[in-house]
């Protein structure tokens, strides 16, 4: 509360003294801006902030979330005034001398207000006794996290587990405390607060059966599912209408964030087809003069949910294959032309899939799509190889600008490809497809595995 009051009363404070400081008669129109100032400071939105982010968010964020927030209430006051008109009736000077020193004091106090609470919050005094309820790779992973963030206010004083240390094979690295059975007693007797169970999905009946011996005490309860043992895309819990459920296989494209990446490819895409117009055009003039054939060479692929499209490329072979069996292009590649071999090794060959892009199948940055001969033989062979298939494919992806393009050789190569584009469905980010894209632009020119 005194975080989220505290910027009102900083704001207003400083409106006082600067108005005061020039000798400004204050009168019914300031005292209403200072009320209006007030409102707009308590009922900006703020970004939701997790238990956690309030602890690892460093100064300089702290500080750009305040100064955003203000810009903000500064723009608002400017569009009510001129509205109203009432703008003229107050002093220049001075109002310009309070937006630019009250964001000032605003950032120093929200900063020491998260400082203090920080400091507070993590006393060891404050620290949750907490026990880990089965021995697992998740469990001692996740103690070992405790220990180093005290963030989070636990201490993980030790494990329980049927098991000995010797088939643990924990090598003194866990405190046993006891077997499972002894838990109830012990959190009991120690005040222990927190309790994480780590038994096994396959042991629900022995989850449920510590969870109703453990209602005789006051301790927090979290169950630590063995989900490690799965390949998680998107991993998160949600909440639906009441029943939760945890994500283990997600498209990171949901939402906003589904709105936001398909603008971000309609701008981009349309902007660079302008620019990129007269070249393509004589591009393909440049093909179809070089050989016989198609200036457009299209071929059916699979997209978002495995489903069949069709992408454009500009032709660069003496054959437009697209039946059952298809040759990958090799570095040498008889089939190529000359035009072709220029088009390759910068990539020019891909620019029309930009109208793909356009059109919506296709995405600027994502996992590169294969044609469904090659689909139909990989997806028996690569594990979770369909998986890739939740997001549209990209002219660009995360493989490509880490030095996996042009021919795959052998089942590894395509592996390796494999494991880039699931790292970039778990990881996904804006920034990440700046960086790829960026990135692209650099391996066209130096890339020698483009040909």
């Amino acid at each position: 509360m005194i975080q989220a009051v505290a910027p009102a009363l900083v704001a207003v404070a400083s409106l006082y003294l600067v108005l005061g400081a020039y000798g400004v008669q204050l009168d019914s129109k300031y005292h209403s801006m200072a009320v209006l100032v007030a409102l707009l400071a308590l009922l900006l939105p703020r970004p939701p902030r997790s238990f956690q982010s309030q602890f690892h968010s460093g100064a300089i964020p702290i500080a750009l979330g305040v100064l955003g927030r203000w810009m903000a209430l500064l723009v608002t006051l400017l569009v009510i005034g001129y509205a109203t008109k009432f703008s003229e009736y107050y002093s220049r000077l001075a109002m310009l001398t309070w937006a630019v020193l009250a964001p000032a004091f605003v950032v120093v106090v929200t900063l020491a207000l998260h400082e203090i609470m920080r400091r507070y919050l993590l006393s060891p005094s404050n620290a949750r006794r907490t026990v880990m309820a089965g021995c697992t790779e998740a469990s001692v992973d996740l103690a070992k996290r405790l220990s180093r963030c005290s963030e989070f206010g636990m201490e993980v004083v030790g494990f329980f587990d049927d098991r000995g240390k010797d088939r643990l094979n924990v090598n003194g690295q866990v405190q046993l405390l006891g077997k499972l059975s002894d838990l109830a007693a012990y959190i009991r007797e120690h005040n222990v607060e927190v309790i994480f169970i780590a038994l096994p999905v396959r042991q629900v009946a022995r989850v449920m059966a510590l969870v109703e011996e453990l209602r005789d005490t006051t301790a927090s309860i979290y169950y630590l599912p063995d989900i490690p043992l799965f390949d998680l895309i998107q991993a998160r819990s949600i909440v639906i209408e009441g029943i939760p459920a945890i994500s283990m296989c997600e498209t990171p494209f949901f939402g906003y964030r589904a709105i936001a990446k398909r603008v971000t490819d309609v701008l981009i895409s349309a902007t660079v087809l302008i620019l990129a117009a007269p070249l393509m055009l004589a591009i393909a003039l440049l093909v179809r003069l070089s050989s016989p054939g198609p200036a457009i060479f299209r071929q059916r692929r699979y997209g978002l949910n495995g489903e069949e499209i069709v992408v454009y490329k500009f032709r660069t072979m003496t054959v437009t294959e697209d039946g059952a069996t298809i040759v990958q292009a090799t570095k040498s590649d008889p089939r190529t032309t000359r035009v072709g071999r220029f088009l390759r090794r910068y990539s020019l060959d891909e620019l029309p899939q930009l109208i793909n892009v356009l059109e919506g199948p296709m995405s600027l940055v994502g996992p590169r799509p294969h044609a469904v001969a090659h689909n139909e033989a990989y997806r028996k062979l690569i594990k979770g190889y369909m998986v890739r298939h939740k997001v549209k494919p990209g002219i660009t992806g995360l493989a490509q600008v880490n030095g996996l393009r042009g021919e795959t050789r052998n089942l590894e190569q395509m592996e390796a490809r494999v494991r880039y584009d699931l790292d970039y469905l778990r990881n996904w980010s804006f920034q990440l497809d700046i960086v790829i894209l960026a990135k692209t632009f650099y391996c066209v020119f130096i890339d020698a595995k483009a040909f």
